[in-house]
């Protein structure tokens, strides 16, 4: 399929784009390589095993052979054929774009996080796919591990949002089926949503003993409400009406409210086994990507 079958001339040069900008950031840090236990044939030598009939006779290593009159076998260790799939939301509150976002949306922030682990894993010789959504699934791109599928990978990224409303626990269990095989599921979301919804979602996925990382995508304005007196906010989503509030009044209930939903999210991803990581658009991309790197580490 070629890319002009994806995505409009229009969006090209963002694809593009967007595809220098993922190879700069993942070319700023240090990554490291994650390994399989499993044993294969590749390039890291591991062990020796006795010779059993049947196997082939190119895997003998005949200098041990030489010196012990014995047939052994060489084995290696291979590297991991990773298979992850990126879910990302593509709602309206992923829209919203403070003043202390360096210039960025949420939803733009999500794209070149999602832009650069697609390509740092590719780089990796693993499989990547995506899955937009917003109350259903959007856009669904069947993992590859060609390096030529990133393209294919960033024209979802890049695709005009279609719905304003979140139902991410419900998107999510559409999208369960056609995960696939056992693998990694990356979640980009800002989690604004029913949190019940939510948990029966992920734990549909842990079920199916898919590893789930949740990037909480969240602006500065969310985490401290930095507003005061009189002021008029939008509704990004359902009934997309302005309403005009005293910011002042609602400061204090505002932020416990904001954690009380934080604990619940905490706790629904410690329940279901799930790597929560919260991540606000003003901070640089790379800090996200340490921190996918290991929690990595730590599932291995």
């Amino acid at each position: 399929m070629r890319i002009l079958d994806l995505v409009s001339p229009q969006q090209l040069s963002r694809v593009a784009a967007l595809q220098v900008l993922a190879r700069q950031i993942v070319e700023g840090f240090c990554s490291g390589r994650h390994r399989s236990p499993q044993k294969g044939f590749s390039v890291e030598f591991k062990e020796h095993r006795p010779y059993v009939r049947g196997d082939e006779l190119k895997n003998i290593d005949w200098k041990a052979y030489a010196k012990s009159d014995r047939l052994y076998i060489r084995e290696y260790e291979e590297e991991t054929n990773l298979r992850c799939v990126l879910l990302v939301d593509r709602s309206g509150s992923m829209q919203y774009r403070g003043d202390r976002s360096g210039g960025l949306s949420k939803d733009d922030y999500t794209q070149r996080l999602a832009a650069s682990l697609a390509y740092l894993m590719l780089a990796q010789q693993d499989a990547v796919g995506a899955v937009t959504f917003d109350s259903i699934p959007r856009n669904i791109v069947t993992p590859r591990g060609r390096a030529s599928h990133l393209r294919a990978v960033l024209a979802a990224l890049v695709s005009p949002p279609e719905g304003i409303e979140t139902d991410l626990g419900g998107a999510i269990r559409s999208v369960v089926p056609k995960l696939g095989r056992r693998g990694i599921v990356v979640l980009f979301s800002d989690a604004m949503g029913d949190l019940g919804s939510l948990s029966r979602s992920l734990a549909q996925i842990r079920s199916r003993h898919h590893e789930v990382v949740f990037f909480q995508i969240l602006d500065p304005d969310e985490v401290d409400f930095p507003f005061s007196g009189r002021i008029q906010f939008h509704d990004l989503e359902e009934t997309a009406e302005d309403q005009t509030v005293d910011a002042n009044s609602l400061h204090a209930a505002y932020l416990d409210r904001f954690e009380q939903h934080a604990s619940q999210l905490r706790d629904i991803c410690r329940r279901n086994r799930v790597d929560l990581v919260t991540i606000q658009t003003g901070q640089p991309f790379d800090d996200a990507l340490h921190q996918y790197v290991a929690l990595r580490r730590q599932i291995q």
